[in-house]
């Protein structure tokens, strides 16, 4: 067996290949362009890689360019931790010397000595790897959009309650089309009372609203015409002028969620395994979506449910030496696929009789917290998601809680 190391860069990379003595047979030092690349297949090629026998290579990255370059074909590729490869690096030095190429040799000796302790990158389609870049991007807009949002909302108490007052009866608040709006229509409180109940309609049409907009209208012109404190004319205007910069920041934010929020549906649409994600109870698109792109498609990357609930850090981790024992949540996992799961039980408390029952049973016999509660409703969950995804069967609430339900009927 041939293994490759490469230490992965910006703009280089060091390639390293051992052989199963831990002999370095060739190194080389490649370019991040087409050029390096063919340099590093025709060396693989050169010491036998083939569609037959692939070459395993080990990197510390699982994206880009070079990973896409390496994943065509048969060849395994493994993502390395860089803390697991800089703690292998002090096996062979105590000095703590680091250079590039001798991490690159690191990383093939990781193969070569323990690469059945490693995963390599799952074997998923192309579709759902186009779901994981959009539902990602997406998740990421949400929450640069609710950053941006709690910016604008802590500079609008510094002069302009009276905005923050007339939108907290509406959902999502300052993100909503209405909000916005009016903001770019009246930046300060003083223009903001000077508004007619015509101007106010108007601009409530404007961002799309349909009903209720007069009885709206009389609202917020009786909110913005109140007794509020003003800071000085100059101040205010100078906070006016700064606001607009945050809400343009803020309108595009929205409109970059919004998108992505469509094309994340037109991909996660066309899966054939988004039939079944969204047959579970507080699944939508959008969240089934994220699920999916952290799962994959690759039905041999998890052995069983224990290590999908294990990566989703659904599972607990005991952790005991001599007679100490403990048993905690853990702390490495799937972040994504972890806050995903944290809203997905919080809605099928509402949207399934049986999640709901197996919630209570764990708050009021096991004595469990609300986190820990819906931490052990997710881990059902997700494993029976893994059920119905191997088997190619839908969510059923009477087969995933029958215990549940049977006292709801019985006392029914």
């Amino acid at each position: 067996m041939i293994y490759c190391g490469i230490d992965w860069a910006e703009r280089t990379h060091d390639v390293a290949l051992v052989d199963d003595t831990g002999r370095l047979l060739a190194k080389r030092h490649i370019t991040d362009d087409t050029a390096g690349y063919k340099v590093l297949l025709d060396l693989l090629a050169e010491y036998g890689d083939s569609e037959e026998h692939p070459i395993p290579v080990a990197i510390e990255t699982s994206r880009g360019l070079l990973v896409a370059v390496l994943r065509t074909g048969t060849r395994p590729v493994f993502a390395i931790n860089p803390l697991a490869a800089a703690r292998y690096r002090d096996r062979h030095a105590v000095t703590r010397k680091k250079s590039d190429p001798g991490d690159a040799l690191v990383l093939a000796n990781i193969l070569r000595t323990d690469m059945h302790a490693h995963r390599p990158l799952p074997d998923d389609s192309d579709l759902v790897r186009a779901v994981a870049v959009l539902a990602r991007a997406q998740q990421d807009a949400v929450w640069n959009r609710q950053q941006i949002a709690n910016q604008l909302r802590s500079l609008l108490r510094e002069y302009y309650p009276a905005a923050l007052e007339a939108f907290s009866k509406w959902d999502n608040g300052l993100c909503r089309p209405e909000a916005r709006e009016l903001l770019k229509l009246a930046p300060t409180p003083s223009r903001a009372a000077r508004l007619s109940r015509t101007q106010l309609t108007a601009a409530l049409k404007r961002a799309g609203r349909k009903r209720g907009v007069e009885a709206e209208a009389e609202r917020l012109c009786d909110v913005f015409r109140a007794e509020w404190a003003h800071q000085p004319d100059l101040v205010e205007e100078a906070l006016g002028r700064q606001m607009l910069a945050v809400l343009g920041q803020l309108m595009a934010a929205c409109a970059a969620a919004d998108d992505l929020a469509l094309a994340t549906e037109e991909a996660f649409t066309k899966h054939p395994d988004a039939e079944i994600i969204l047959s579970f109870p507080g699944l939508g698109v959008q969240l089934g979506a994220r699920v999916l792109a952290e799962i994959g498609d690759d039905r041999h990357r998890f052995a069983d449910a224990r290590g999908l609930k294990a990566y989703a850090g659904a599972s607990p981790i005991t952790r005991a030496s001599g007679k100490k024992s403990s048993i905690t949540r853990r702390w490495v996992k799937n972040d994504r696929l972890n806050h995903a799961g944290y809203l997905w039980a919080f809605s099928a408390l509402t949207a399934s009789p049986g999640a709901k029952a197996h919630y209570r049973r764990r708050r009021d016999d096991a004595g469990d917290w609300h986190a820990a509660a819906q931490r052990n409703l997710f881990n059902r969950m997700l494993g029976q998601l893994h059920h119905c995804l191997k088997h190619r069967r839908p969510f059923e609430e009477h087969v995933a809680f029958p215990t549940c339900l049977a006292p709801a009927t019985a006392a029914a």
